[in-house]
C-alpha cells in the first residue's frame, strides 16, 4: 500500500482448536481480497501459511505464519497459529503482537479445548476477541447451539453479527447490522437477496441480542433502544468498534471458509471495527508499567516476538514496530545483549514469500534476517532503556533421552538442537553429566516428534528417543565401623595406608568428614587424602551405582609407615573402607520427589486424584482455582519417576483442559519393591 499509516493497520491473530479451519480462513481472506489468485487447500499442502515441509507432510499447522493482505484500504496482518496443544508457544507469540484475536469455532464440534485456550490467551494479552463459527456448511452444523454455549461460557459480552439461516436448498447468511441477506455461489461469490419476512423472523432474536449489546456502548443508543428507534448502520458500526476496543462486545461471525461464506463480512468487520495498533495507547514494560506508543517523529523501538532457524536463509527474526517508524539501514541497540544491530534489509512476510520494503510504520510487522545477537523476546531501541514485556512461555515436561542413530553424531546433534532452541522457546535441552544422556523436553509427543523430524531434514542427523534415566541417590540409615588397609610392596619404595572409619547418616547433603584420631596413628597431613578418597568413592553407591549423599565419616584410628605411607596410599585405603563399610550400614535408594500443582475442571477432580494415587502421589490440598470458574487446583507430591507420561495422561483425562507444574524439591527413600526393580535394572545395564 502506498502511504501506509498506523491507523490503516490491523494485526489479527487467528486462534482456535486444531482442525477448526484457521489456516483455511486465512487462505480464504487472501483469496477473497485478491491477494492470491488461487485458493490453497490444507490437504493438498498448497496453502500460503502452511509452507513448512513438516506442516505439508502432516496436514496441520506447526508454527505461527504471517500473511498480509489489503481490504478496503486497510492492511490486515494475519497471524495464523497452530491449534494443537503441543504448540501453544506459537499462539502466545502471535497474541503478544496482535491487536485483536479471531477465535475459530467448529460449528459441528462446538467449544473445544483450543477455543477455551484461545480466549484465555487473548484475555491474558489484553486484546479484544471475536468468534468465527466455521464450517456452517456441514449438515450437522448447529449455529444456535454453538452460540448459546459460547454465550454461556464466555459471558454476556458475546453478540451475533452474522448468522446462518438454513433453507430447504441452501444456507442464507444474514448480516444483522444491515439486515441484509446473502447467498453464495459455488465460486464463493456472494449475491444479495431480497430479505424475506421468514428470514427476518428467524433472525429476530439474534438481532435483539445485538441491539442490546450495541446500546450498552453509549447513552444515546441506550435511549434509542428503549424507545424502539432503529439503530442505523453507521451508528452500529461505530458502536461495535467502540465496544470491541473497550471489551464490552465480543462479536460472533459465522460462515464456511472453504466456500468463502461469511469471509467478506469478517474482513469488512476487521477493517471497520477492529482496533488499530495505537488503540490502547500504551504497551507494558518488564515491570508491568505503561510505556507510551508514539507514532510521528518518535524514536524507533521494535520487539522481536519470533525466531525461525531457516536452513537456507539463516536466522530470521520477526518483529513488531512498537514505537516510531523503522527505516532501512537503521541501527538499533539490543537492550538485552547490549549489541548494536543494523536493519540492512527489512521484509514483510506472506507465508514464505518475502517482500523487501524500505520502511515499516508503527504497529506494522516485519522480518529481518541474520541478526546474530538478537533472540525472541528482545527489545531493540534507538534510545531509551524501557524493555517491552516478554512472552511467558510454558514449561515443557515431557522428557526423552536422545540416542544418536549413528555413532559420532553427538556434536552434530547438539549444533542442530541449538538452532532449534533459538526458534522454539518451549523446547529444553540438556547434556546430563550425571545420567550421561542427552535429554530433550517438549510440550508433548507430537512436539518432540516434529523436533526430531526437523533435526533430520534440516541438519541431516537421525536420532532415536528413549526413556530418560532417573537421577537416583543412595545413602545409609545405619552405622558401620570398618577398616581399610592398602599395602603394596614391589621392590623399592612401597605403599602403605591404613584407616579405621565409622560411617553413619548425616543431615548434611554431601560428605561430613571428621577426625577423632588419638596419638597420631594417622598423621594430619594424610587427612585430606582420606577425605578425597571418600568423596571420589561416593560418586558410585553400593546398591545401584548412584551417587551417595548424607554420609558422615569419622576417621578414628589407623596406622602408617614412616617410609611407604603417602597420600595415594591413604586415598586408596579410604576407598577400601568405603567399599566394605557401606553395605553394612543399611544402604537405601533415594528418589527425587517434586511438588505437583494441577488445575483441572471440577468434574474431573476425582479421576485426577485417583491417577495421582496410582503414581505413588500424596495429596496436600485442593482449592477453587482463582480467576477460573469451574476449575479446581490440586497440590501434591509425586516421585519424578512416576511423572514421565503425565503430560499425555492428564491431557487425555481432561480433554486437554488440565494444566500442571512440577518441581523437584527433595529426595526420599524408595519403597523396597520399587528399589529392587531399580537395582536389578542398574545391574543389567552395567553388565
Amino acid at each position: 500500500m502506498a502511504n501506509l499509516t498506523t491507523k490503516a493497520i490491523r494485526n489479527v491473530a487467528l486462534l482456535g482448536h486444531g482442525g477448526s479451519g484457521k489456516t483455511t480462513l486465512a487462505e480464504a481472506m487472501l483469496y477473497g481480497s485478491g491477494t492470491t489468485d488461487r485458493f490453497g487447500r490444507t490437504p493438498d499442502g498448497t496453502t500460503v501459511c502452511d509452507y513448512d515441509t513438516e506442516e505439508i507432510r502432516r496436514g496441520f499447522s506447526l508454527s505461527t505464519a504471517m500473511a498480509n493482505l489489503e481490504w478496503n484500504e486497510i492492511k490486515i496482518n494475519v497471524l495464523d497459529t497452530p491449534g494443537f496443544l503441543d504448540f501453544t508457544g506459537e499462539a502466545l507469540e502471535a497474541v503478544r503482537v496482535a491487536d485483536a484475536a479471531v477465535i475459530a469455532v467448529d460449528a459441528k464440534a462446538g467449544i473445544e479445548t483450543g477455543v477455551e485456550l484461545g480466549w484465555e490467551f487473548a484475555e491474558s494479552a489484553g486484546i479484544p476477541r471475536a468468534f468465527f463459527v466455521n464450517k456452517c456448511d456441514d449438515p450437522d452444523a448447529n449455529f444456535n447451539r454453538v452460540f448459546n454455549d459460547l454465550h454461556e461460557m464466555f459471558g454476556t459480552s458475546l453478540c451475533p453479527v452474522f448468522v446462518p439461516i438454513r433453507t430447504d436448498k441452501n444456507i442464507i447468511m444474514i448480516d444483522l447490522i444491515s439486515m441484509k441477506a446473502y447467498r453464495y455461489n459455488e465460486k464463493g461469490k456472494r449475491e444479495e437477496l431480497m430479505m424475506r419476512d421468514e428470514w427476518e423472523n428467524l433472525a429476530a432474536s439474534y438481532k435483539e441480542t445485538l441491539n442490546e449489546a450495541l446500546a450498552g456502548t453509549s447513552e444515546e443508543l441506550m435511549e434509542k433502544y428503549f424507545s424502539g428507534e432503529e439503530i442505523t448502520r453507521d451508528e452500529a458500526v461505530l458502536a461495535l468498534h467502540e465496544g470491541i476496543i473497550a471489551g464490552t462486545i465480543t462479536p460472533v461471525y459465522c460462515g464456511a471458509a472453504t466456500k468463502m461464506w461469511g469471509v467478506y463480512a469478517l474482513m469488512d468487520a476487521i477493517a471497520e471495527s477492529f482496533p488499530r495498533p495505537t488503540a490502547r495507547h500504551t504497551e507494558k514494560d518488564l515491570e508491568g508499567a505503561d510505556v507510551a506508543i508514539e507514532v510521528d517523529g518518535a524514536d524507533t523501538a521494535v520487539f522481536v516476538f519470533k525466531t525461525v532457524a531457516d536452513p537456507f536463509v539463516g536466522k530470521m527474526s520477526f518483529f513488531k514496530v512498537m514505537n516510531g517508524a523503522l527505516k532501512k539501514d537503521t541501527v538499533l541497540k539490543n537492550l538485552t545483549t547490549g549489541a548494536a544491530e543494523k536493519f540492512a534489509h527489512i521484509y514483510t512476510m506472506r507465508g514464505k514469500k518475502q517482500t523487501e520494503v524500505d520502511e515499516l510504520v508503527c504497529g506494522d510487522i516485519g522480518m529481518i534476517p541474520k541478526l546474530s545477537n538478537t533472540a525472541t523476546n528482545d527489545t531493540l531501541r534507538a534510545s531509551g532503556t524501557a524493555q517491552y514485556k516478554k512472552i511467558a512461555f510454558p514449561t515443557p515436561y515431557l522428557t526423552k533421552a536422545i540416542v544418536p542413530a549413528a555413532k559420532g553424531d553427538e556434536d552434530k546433534i547438539s549444533g542442530g538442537i541449538a538452532r532449534l532452541l533459538e526458534e522454539d522457546r518451549t523446547l529444553r535441552y540438556e547434556n546430563n553429566a550425571e545420567t550421561k544422556q542427552m535429554v530433550i523436553s517438549g510440550m508433548g509427543d507430537i512436539h518432540l516428534d516434529v523436533t526430531i523430524a526437523r533435526l533430520k531434514s534440516r541438519y541431516g542427523t537421525s536420532v532415536v528417543l528413549t526413556e530418560p534415566r532417573i537421577a537416583y541417590r543412595e545413602t545409609i540409615k545405619g552405622t558401620a565401623d570398618v577398616e581399610g588397609k592398602h599395602k603394596k610392596q614391589s621392590g623399592g619404595s612401597g605403599q602403605y595406608g591404613h584407616v579405621k572409619i565409622r560411617f553413619s547418616h548425616s543431615e548434611e547433603d554431601g560428605l561430613t568428614f571428621t577426625q577423632s584420631v588419638v596419638g597420631g596413628t594417622v598423621p594430619k597431613n594424610f587427612y585430606p587424602a582420606v577425605e578425597k578418597g571418600l568423596q571420589e568413592a561416593m560418586l558410585h553407591g553400593v546398591l545401584a551405582g548412584y551417587p551417595v549423599v548424607n554420609l558422615a565419616a569419622d576417621l578414628y584410628d589407623g596406622s602408617y609407615h614412616p617410609v611407604d605411607s603417602n597420600e595415594i596410599s591413604f586415598k586408596l585405603a579410604a576407598k577400601l573402607a568405603y567399599k566394605e563399610g557401606l553395605p553394612k550400614a543399611k544402604p537405601i535408594l533415594l528418589e527425587p520427589v517434586g511438588t505437583l500443582t494441577v488445575t483441572v475442571p471440577d468434574a474431573m477432580v476425582g479421576d485426577v486424584i485417583g491417577d495421582l494415587t496410582k503414581r505413588r502421589g500424596r495429596m496436600l490440598g485442593m482449592n477453587p482455582t482463582e480467576g477460573k470458574k469451574g476449575y479446581t487446583t490440586l497440590e501434591g507430591e509425586v516421585p519424578k519417576s512416576e511423572m514421565g507420561d503425565y503430560v499425555i495422561s492428564l491431557r487425555a483425562a481432561t480433554q486437554g483442559r488440565g494444566k500442571f507444574d512440577f518441581e523437584v524439591v527433595r529426595y526420599e527413600e524408595v519403597p523396597s519393591s520399587v528399589a529392587q526393580k531399580v537395582i536389578a535394572e542398574a545391574s543389567i545395564e552395567e553388565e
